[in-house]
């Protein structure tokens, strides 16, 4: 367990009580919080207003496993909580995180928001290897990182060697465990989320859904909270090492 954080390089800014939560389901996770268990431990994420990353952020506020989560981003999760502390970084690289065990990461864009390569390449390479760079120096063990299917530093799509060269590089700097998750097509409510309109993925999912009986697991979408629990199931019950979450091995039954 890690001992209490001492001062840090950022400020840490508790959320308005006027705040809303981001959806039912976050706010009723976070809700449903359990005496802290001994032996807790103290989590960082990162992406935590994101598809995937509000649903980890609500699974880790209910688990009496963290006594404490720690959650960095330009903006606050739309979700308050007693454990819940909050950093605003605009630059990723500056974070300084307190003493930590656990770094969830669920950062990512695509080409077309970024606006370009290189500004892909920045959030979905730089600022997820500095987030997981600050937390092994902050002390944490385990590492969990939301990655895509198809993450190959070898492949000749630039979205997938960006994604295959950032788990290479998490992969090297000496987390005892590093869980790595590879959805599909992901699928959620992105109202909240203040992004573009995605009108070629909806008709995508749609298509999916038509097609699912007859299309293999791991090209089926997939729900984010899905992925979340995964994830966090993983972090939990598997031993030290490297573990690769494909599409169908996170998707729930149905």
């Amino acid at each position: 367990m890690t001992s209490s954080p001492p001062a840090m390089s950022l400020q840490a800014s508790p959320l308005p009580a006027s705040l809303p939560a981001a959806t039912a389901a976050t706010t009723a996770a976070a809700a449903t919080v359990q005496p802290v268990a001994a032996g807790a431990r103290v989590a960082v994420v990162a992406g935590a207003t994101g598809l995937v990353g509000r649903e980890i952020l609500a699974r880790l506020l209910a688990d009496n496993t963290w006594q404490t989560v720690h959650c960095v981003g330009r903006s606050a999760p739309a979700v308050v909580h007693p454990k819940l502390v909050v950093h605003l970084a605009p630059d990723l690289s500056s974070f300084v995180p307190p003493p930590v065990d656990d770094v969830f990461i669920a950062l990512g864009t695509t080409i077309k928001v970024a606006g370009s390569q290189q500004a892909f390449r920045a959030v979905d390479f730089d600022a997820v290897l500095a987030v997981a760079r600050a937390g092994r120096s902050a002390g944490a063990q385990r590492l969990g990182i939301v990655s895509a299917m198809g993450a190959d530093s070898r492949s000749s799509v630039f979205y997938n060697r960006v994604k295959g060269d950032m788990e290479n590089a998490v992969s090297a700097l000496g987390y005892d465990a590093v869980v790595l998750a590879r959805p599909s097509l992901l699928s959620g409510d992105r109202s909240t989320l203040a992004q573009p309109k995605r009108s070629a993925e909806k008709f995508a999912a749609a298509a999916m859904r038509l097609l699912r009986p007859v299309t293999p697991a791991n090209y089926r979408a997939i729900a984010a909270a899905d992925v979340a629990q995964a994830l966090i199931n993983t972090f939990k019950n598997s031993p030290a090492g490297h573990h690769v979450l494909l599409s169908g091995d996170m998707q729930s039954p149905s």
